[in-house]
């Protein structure tokens, strides 16, 4: 997985966890920690450069998951079979651009 997937991995898996804690808030229970994940995705957020994080919260607003795995060719967000084309580590090399899913959008990343 390229650097900029990893830490946009990272972030949703932040994002989870302070959408998990606030969701515990709603029915009465203790949210510690909260401040802390909420600085260290502040954090995070800072180091990924501006274009990819407004793409990954772009995509985090449609979807639970907004990056997702590539399995046996297929994109595990929608099933589509992933073209041959964009079969690379995760960032395209030439552009740097991130590899999406030409059906639902989402970041891909290969396993």
């Amino acid at each position: 997985m390229a650097k900029v997937t990893q830490k946009l991995a990272a972030l949703q898996d932040i994002d989870l966890l302070i959408s998990e804690r606030k969701a515990e808030e709603d029915l009465g229970f203790s949210t510690a920690g909260l401040e802390n994940l909420e600085e260290a995705r502040a954090k995070l957020a800072g180091e990924v450069d501006g274009r990819f994080l407004r793409m990954y919260e772009r995509l985090s607003k449609r979807y639970d998951r907004a990056i997702v795995p590539v399995v046996g060719h297929r994109c595990l967000g929608c099933s589509l079979v992933v073209p041959t084309s964009k079969r690379k580590s995760g960032e395209d090399r030439a552009t740097g651009a991130l590899v999406t899913c030409e059906s639902c959008g989402r970041i891909l990343f290969f396993v």
